[in-house]
């Protein structure tokens, strides 16, 4: 007996440590290992066809689709998209679409309830019984590293901390199965296994909201510091974590080109240069306007047309004009680009601009949704150079009253390309009476008086936290940062494209009740004011949201003495509870109101340049007046309602992905600048955390009150207020803090700006010196 020896084969790192700890000889499970001489070759061949897995079912089987569809037949389960939350990853909502506009949101949490859904999936979902509905979670939990193939009881734990009040707890299901996937290459970075000569590695994703995946490679070592692509390939029963296998290298972490390119296609945004069968339907240059397109439109290079715009705009979508009229009566005029006159229905560009649906703007880079050659010349209201435009001209009273509107295709000559700080100071100087500077401030006025009434009627006037970099020409990287400020030639601007707007969706609608591409805000369900209520009642208000008008009209009344940035807070706060905006077709939909705009009738004119959805709106418009023919698919209303689902997603990934660049670019400015102190306003308090905005730079971030280096101090979180208090300090929403402001580039994947509290002192999460990955960060670049 004492020649026998004890070979222990197994997967489990921990068993692994243990029983080396004891001296005993242990061996990994793998593909066929030579090196196990201590055994005979015949005794390990039952472990050598597959790599030995956990045997441990960690998620129940998703059911059968045949079992799933006689569900949702019955009822019994119901088929929604599964969104994952980015704030902590054992928790997410399934979308339920119901009839029109109606659907609900089921609470999912847990690792078993999420049952290896990802997000974006369709999935199949049961609804528990009413006592096992839960409220979200009021933590904020990242998923920090590899975990074994279970699930903690303190990760379970953390998120039964979520409010226990009753009418907190939301529609919780759980995932029964998958009906169709959504998965697609991500980008990430790979996490080294702490095993030498390891082939199996964990590859974390850029995206929070997407799980960790398990690759099988040999080139880790090569791949060690690079961004990747990575595809799952599915998700065993038991197995933490879906398995997937490597892409493509994008190139160094770390890299601006590298890191745009993640941006680019986490988000979706078609990006690759336009293809010789695009450029192919450009005009030839040089470009006229011939005597064909003069005998077409009308001729209005007489008028003291000019553009107002924010500086460095070089594709000039619209251009005004503002003359006295010999009744006494104002003729105002918005000249859009003719973007349809150049771009015709069914060819390669038209398609390509269809496809990317809207221009992305970057940080330093814009991502055209039209060939350069449009965008920034041909189609572009430059001044001193004939354009060809789509014209919307009215006669407005002294009043702002409209007494005719007519449409026209036109040929114009800009007198100004003018920036919004060259308007204001035109209006603002005396001495200044040029027939521009006089067209400027009779749009002015007339704008005044429309924004009034708009305001009036209802309409809100919200407010976001905008960021503008200035760059250096050189490097490219942002030297300054600072919130944009708007100005009154902002407004005016935006008054008269709001008339335009509105005019011709009514126009095209009059004409093509079912086929008319318009633009609807639905109004917000009341749940989604329930934070904005608590925070004004914080302060002893009450915000009325049963009407636009409502709550306009609260939101001008909120006023706190000595508080002047009260009332943006709390705009800002109301802009998260607004539902997005989207396109429909007039024949698929029956509400059509704007609530934001309290128009009862909307659509997107102005900008031909960079939304296709304004090229179909101008090809409506212009047989609506005979300036040229129809064409089948502009009069077929479920292929307008197709398009009307791209160019939706299109522009809500165009916004992510021009968020995204505003932070990375933030990250840089910090980078550089080491840490500053500033002061910031409570803008949300969590379970663990209170999430808090800079005015100065627009930025938000989160202060945690757990320090893995320290005791956690007692948090007592009150969710009906919402407070927390934390060593005898409580923190509220609006209250005023001091934090410190740095970028913890401790983990190269996630980056991100770090706030500490220095003011008022918690000893707990007093700021200490930055961790060594901080330090050698700044020295690396």
């Amino acid at each position: 007996m004492s020649r026998l020896k004890v070979v222990l084969l197994t997967n489990d790192r921990g068993n692994k440590e243990k029983a080396e700890e004891s001296g005993l000889l242990t061996y990994r499970c793998k593909k066929q290992d030579t090196s196990v001489t201590s055994v005979p070759q015949d005794e390990t061949a039952v472990l050598t066809s597959n790599e030995i897995t956990s045997s441990k079912v960690l998620f129940p089987e998703h059911l059968p689709l045949s079992r799933i569809q006689s569900g949702i037949k019955s009822g019994t389960f119901q088929q929604g998209t599964f969104r994952a939350s980015r704030d902590n990853y054992l928790e997410a909502t399934v979308f339920v679409h119901g009839e029109g506009d109606d659907s609900t949101e089921v609470l999912i949490q847990g690792l078993q309830n999420l049952n290896r859904a990802v997000h974006q999936d369709l999935v199949a979902v049961e609804i528990l019984p009413l006592n096992q509905w839960v409220a979200p979670s009021s933590v904020v939990l990242q998923d920090e590293g590899p975990k074994e193939d279970d699930v903690t009881e303190e990760e379970e734990a953390e998120l039964k901390s979520g409010p226990s009040g009753a009418a907190s707890r939301k529609p919780t299901g759980r995932v029964v199965g998958i009906i169709k996937r959504n998965w697609r290459p991500f980008c990430g970075m790979l996490f080294l296994s702490q095993i030498k000569e390891a082939t199996r590695h964990l590859f974390t994703p850029a995206d929070r909201r997407i799980p960790r995946i398990r690759i099988e490679t040999r080139q880790a070592a090569t791949l060690a510091g690079q961004r990747i692509m990575v595809a799952i390939d599915g998700w065993p029963k038991h197995s933490r974590y879906p398995n997937g296998h490597f892409v493509r290298s994008l190139g160094s972490a770390g890299d601006k080109e590298t890191e745009t390119e993640v941006l680019l296609l986490e988000h979706d945004v078609p990006h690759q240069d336009f293809s010789q069968a695009v450029l192919s339907f450009l005009p030839k240059m040089p470009w006229n306007i011939t005597e064909e397109d003069m005998a077409v439109r009308e001729d209005l290079r007489n008028l003291t047309v000019c553009s107002v715009d924010p500086p460095g705009c070089t594709d000039i979508d619209d251009a005004l004009h503002c003359r006295d009229l010999p009744n006494g009566n104002q003729e105002v005029g918005v000249h859009i680009a003719d973007v349809s006159h150049f771009i015709r229905p069914g060819n390669a560009m038209d398609l390509e601009a269809a496809n990317r649906g809207t221009t992305v703007y970057l940080t330093g880079r814009r991502i055209d949704m039209v060939p350069e050659l449009l965008s920034s010349n041909l189609c572009s209201l430059r001044s001193s150079v004939e354009r060809l435009a789509f014209s919307c001209i009215w006669e407005i009273n002294d009043k702002a009253e409209i007494v005719k509107t007519r449409f026209t295709k036109s040929v114009i000559n800009s007198k100004a390309s003018l920036t919004y700080a060259e308007a204001q100071m035109r209006i603002d100087d005396a001495n200044m009476n040029d027939d521009t500077t006089k067209s400027l401030r009779g749009l002015n006025r007339l704008a005044k008086i429309l924004k009034k009434r708009r305001i009036e009627k209802g309409a809100l006037t919200l407010s976001s936290p905008e960021v503008r970099f200035h760059i250096d020409s050189e490097t490219h990287d942002p030297i300054d940062l600072q919130t944009k400020e708007l100005k009154e030639t902002n407004s005016m601007v935006e008054e008269f494209m709001l008339l335009a707007n509105i005019s011709v969706a009514q126009k095209i609608y009059d004409e093509f009740s079912e086929c008319a591409l318009l633009r609807k805000h639905p109004a917000p369900p009341p749940s989604n004011y329930d934070i904005l209520n608590k925070a004004a009642k914080s302060k002893d208000m009450v915000i009325h949201t049963d009407s636009a008008k409502a709550l306009a009209d609260s939101l001008d009344a909120a006023q706190v003495d000595g508080f002047p940035y009260f009332n943006t807070l709390l705009r800002i706060l109301a802009t998260r509870c607004m539902m997005q905006a989207v396109y429909f077709c007039s024949g698929m939909d029956s509400d059509f109101h704007h609530y934001g705009l309290a128009s009862p009738i909307y659509t997107h004119f102005t900008s031909p340049i960079r939304r296709y959805s304004d090229i179909i709106v101008h090809r409506l418009l212009a047989v609506a007046i005979g300036a040229d023919s129809t064409y089948p698919d502009l009069m077929d209303k479920h292929k307008q309602s197709a398009l009307c689902n791209n160019l939706n997603y299109r522009h809500k990934m165009a916004q992510y992905a021009q968020r995204a660049s505003v932070a990375y670019h933030t990250q840089l400015f910090f980078k550089s600048r080491g840490i500053l102190n500033e002061e910031g306003f409570i803008l949300f308090v969590r379970k663990n955390a209170i999430i808090v905005l800079i005015p100065k730079f627009g930025l938000e971030g989160t202060v945690f009150f757990e320090n893995k280096d320290k005791p956690s101090p007692k948090l007592i979180f009150n969710e009906e207020v919402p407070s927390l208090t934390v060593e005898g300090h409580s923190f509220n929403m609006f209250d005023k803090v001091k934090v410190t402001i740095s970028l913890d580039a401790s983990n190269v994947q996630h980056q991100k700006i770090r706030m500490s509290l220095v003011e008022p002192v918690v000893l707990s999460v007093a700021p200490s010196e930055p961790e060594p990955e901080v330090k050698r960060a700044k020295l690396d670049r």
